[in-house]
């Protein structure tokens, strides 16, 4: 029957133009009483066929009642643009989208149609976070980066920078603990603390908990990001309000350059080590972290992701941490949304003496409870025991 209906679409298509054939599903013309716009009830491109394949017949074409299968939807159609299931997949479903005046990316609409983002990237062969999209609310290109804010149906608003999850507001907040208070707690008194990149707030709005600071900077290069953070991540970006808080944007490394002997404790949240965030895991951005810090300073850095993806990364990254700080060591969080679910941070001090691995200073339990959901004392301790095939390529 799908080759007896096959062999019907391509005698029609010999008689009549790609045009009227369009016009015909797309009802941007009168033909033959042809129905209006045709809306399909859901973005499935077997049942809006189903839907389609009831209606043709009033409009004078053949009906193919039997829903198509992929590979009928790809072959032989594929070569034909002016066949019926092409020009479902690739122009009713994309029209309707654009006629409600909704935002649209590549990432969501292509190839499947289907509503979910996939995050693919060459860091992580092989393999795919994807999450269900709501609505797309913004979308831009950055001087920097492409910049995606869409509102998923389970982890809420979703940051993304070049097609890479930064931030859901269900998990942020495990990252933003750990790459903050790792560094916080392992200085005795941290009162000027320095984050670069960070564009969402989150960091920010983790340093300003302890009540020792007295100023908390914050230098990103791309305004978009801060601009976008505090109209749709608003529980992430409430620290750029904070009385304590000034926000720079630029360069991190020109912003560490004019400043020597200057902060307790510097924080980097960069994006991946690829584009614009690639030179933030390089030796000699460790050393201008080094002097930009005061005597006995503490860092966090994002530490190349994870252990089960990238350990000759983190190893490297490990090895020029150690050629300029006297004390660096390698700590994890969990996290659902970041790659295999984990991500790790370099934890650095100039104070040779100081075990970063133990906090320094630490809030009670009530303090941790009402501070904080992912970090306490007993978890800034475990969050450097590592498994034995990631210590060892570390030692």
């Amino acid at each position: 029957m799908i080759a007896a209906s096959r062999l019907r679409l391509l005698s029609v298509a010999q008689r009549q133009s790609r045009n009227q054939i369009q016009n015909h599903i797309l009802g941007l013309k009168s033909v033959k009483s042809a129905p209006k716009i045709f809306t399909p009830p859901d973005s499935s491109p077997a049942t809006a066929c189903r839907e389609l394949g009831a209606r043709l017949p009033a409009s004078g074409l053949p009906n193919f009642s039997r829903p198509p299968s992929l590979s009928f939807l790809s072959s032989p159609f594929s070569s034909s643009p002016s066949l019926i299931p092409r020009v479902l997949s690739s122009r009713v479903l994309h029209t309707t989208a654009k006629m409600s005046n909704e935002i649209v990316h590549p990432t969501i609409q292509a190839p499947t149609l289907d509503g979910w983002f996939r995050e693919i990237s060459n860091m992580w062969p092989g393999q795919a976070m994807t999450l269900k999209v709501e609505k797309v609310l913004h979308h831009e290109k950055s001087q920097y980066q492409d910049v995606l804010i869409f509102k998923s149906t389970d982890y809420g608003n979703v940051l993304v920078l070049d097609n890479v999850i930064q931030a859901t507001e269900r998990d942020e907040f495990s990252y933003q603990e750990m790459i903050t208070h790792l560094a916080m707690n392992s200085h005795p008194n941290p009162k000027k603390v320095l984050v670069i990149g960070g564009g969402d707030g989150g960091v920010l709005r983790e340093v300003v908990k302890h009540d020792c600071v007295e100023e908390a900077i914050l230098c990103d290069i791309d305004e978009a990001v801060i601009r976008l953070s505090k109209q749709f991540l608003p529980h992430m970006s409430v620290g750029f309000d904070h009385p304590k808080s000034k926000t720079h944007v630029g360069d991190g490394f020109k912003f560490l350059d004019d400043y020597k002997n200057t902060f307790d404790v510097i924080i980097t949240d960069s994006s991946d080590p690829e584009g614009p965030a690639e030179s933030l895991f390089k030796k000699p951005y460790f050393q201008l972290l080094h002097d930009a810090l005061r005597e006995g300073g503490v860092i966090t850095t994002q530490g190349s992701e994870n252990q089960w993806l990238h350990l000759p990364l983190i190893t490297q990254l490990k090895k020029d941490c150690k050629e300029i700080f006297p004390v660096a060591e390698y700590a994890y969080t969990t996290i659902p949304t970041y790659p295999s679910g984990q991500i790790g941070f370099m934890v650095c001090c100039k104070d040779a003496n100081r075990n970063v691995r133990v906090p320094l200073r630490s809030w009670t339990p009530e303090e941790e409870e009402q501070k904080c959901r992912y970090y306490n004392a007993e978890i800034h301790k475990a969050s450097f025991i590592l498994p034995t095939f990631a210590k060892k390529a570390l030692e």
